[in-house]
């Protein structure tokens, strides 16, 4: 994995940078299924599956202590064998490097089920 993973994610206070535009695509290049969702906020996007509702409920329950102990919370969408995450800072309304960080945390967790 990228050395992404070996990051905390840093106190985002209103006027914290954005991750520019250009840079966005190459740490999507370190990230595997996830993309951006071209909104009035950009928001990296993916989803999960899972063989059952228990499988994805774990997955999701370890998500929310990732959130905790970062200090950076997702929108998570819970489905019979699909969790839907979004990641995105709501201060800055956009993507910082915290979210690329917890993305690539989110997929580690999924690898170790």
């Amino acid at each position: 994995m990228n050395n992404l993973s070996q990051q905390s994610c840093s106190a985002c206070e209103i006027g914290a940078p954005l991750v520019p535009k250009d840079q966005i695509n190459s740490l999507l290049a370190n990230l595997d299924g996830w993309a951006v969702e071209d909104s009035s906020i950009d928001r990296l996007l993916k989803k999960y599956t899972f063989q059952s509702y228990a499988e994805a409920l774990e997955f999701t329950k370890l998500i929310a202590d990732l959130a905790e102990s970062e200090g950076h919370h997702p929108k998570i969408t819970l489905e019979w064998g699909l969790v839907s995450l979004e990641w995105w800072s709501h201060k800055i309304k956009g993507l910082h490097m915290n979210d690329f960080i917890c993305a690539t945390k989110s997929d580690e967790i999924y690898s170790s089920l």
